[in-house]
């Protein structure tokens, strides 16, 4: 008798779509397949946990002066040579140590450093990639938003519409990267270039959510006059519902799989932020 192959069921939450079986992780080492559901095997792990300043997000036009509580778990859904993160982002569960917290946990801990330190703002959900477990983001941000403090999303911004779509209206503020100009770049990175610009146009169109851009600029890979130049024009062209878009353009560290070299040349920042300044306002140097 012929066998019947194992059933597989699809994850949803990235255009990566992985295929699962029972008991299998997808590409992001964050989310798996239990009894038939694809779930979220992150969901309150937490790796890392720390009181920032808010323009290290970066976030410079959004509450500056204040601080967030900034979280982070394990699992990213992209794989750049260059992450200057890989630490946290790359492990998956066995990885590097976690602490589970709830989310009920975790915004009473904001509220307790906000009795403390009235600079507290709010909540920022960083370090690996958020969105491979957008339910805590989502359970979080209601919670925050019902003690009076604000969420802050760092991500690369690699999520299907329907995820951010649900996401949009809970975050106060978020810093997406673009990575590069054209999906050949994000080829480097297993990424797709169309959705993370279709986050970057959802975030901008909802009124309540303050959006900054960061681009890593790295050496030989994005770093010409016409790359800069092809990203910020786009982003001037994205409708806005609320502050105009900040650009960040930030230095590269040799890291992960790029981790020979030199970092980007301060010069090379500064020069690459006069180019984008020809089509925004709001412009900012990282990491010089």
């Amino acid at each position: 008798m012929e066998e019947k192959p194992e059933s597989t069921v699809t994850c949803p939450v990235c255009p990566h779509a992985c295929h699962l079986k029972e008991g299998q992780a997808g590409f992001c080492r964050a989310r798996a397949c239990r009894d038939g559901k694809i779930v979220s095997e992150s969901y309150g792990r937490l790796t890392s946990i720390a009181l920032d300043p808010i323009e290290k997000k970066p976030l410079s036009d959004f509450m500056p002066g204040t601080t967030v509580l900034s979280v982070g778990s394990y699992g990213c859904n992209l794989r750049c040579p260059f992450c200057q993160n890989s630490q946290i982002s790359q492990p998956g569960e066995g990885g590097m140590p976690w602490k589970e917290v709830s989310p009920i946990e975790l915004v009473a801990s904001a509220q307790r450093l906000r009795e403390e330190d009235p600079s507290v703002s709010g909540i920022a959900y960083t370090y690996n990639e958020p969105l491979v477990s957008w339910e805590y983001v989502r359970d979080c941000s209601v919670l925050a938003h019902q003690a009076g403090l604000k969420n802050i999303l760092v991500s690369n911004g690699c999520a299907n519409e329907p995820i951010i779509c649900e996401l949009a209206p809970l975050i106060d503020a978020a810093n997406i990267d673009l990575k590069g100009p054209i999906q050949k770049f994000y080829d480097n990175c297993a990424g797709d270039f169309a959705t993370v610009q279709k986050t970057i146009e959802i975030l901008a169109a909802t009124p309540t959510c303050h959006l900054e851009v960061t681009t890593l600029i790295v050496p030989g890979m994005n770093d010409k006059d016409e790359d800069v130049e092809s990203i910020a024009k786009w982003l001037s062209e994205v409708p806005t519902e609320g502050d105009p878009i900040t650009f960040h353009i930030t230095r590269f560290f040799p890291r992960w799989h790029m981790n020979t070299g030199e970092p980007t040349p301060v010069k090379t920042v500064y020069h690459l932020a006069d180019v984008a300044k020809n089509y925004l306002d709001r412009v900012r140097c990282g990491n010089v």
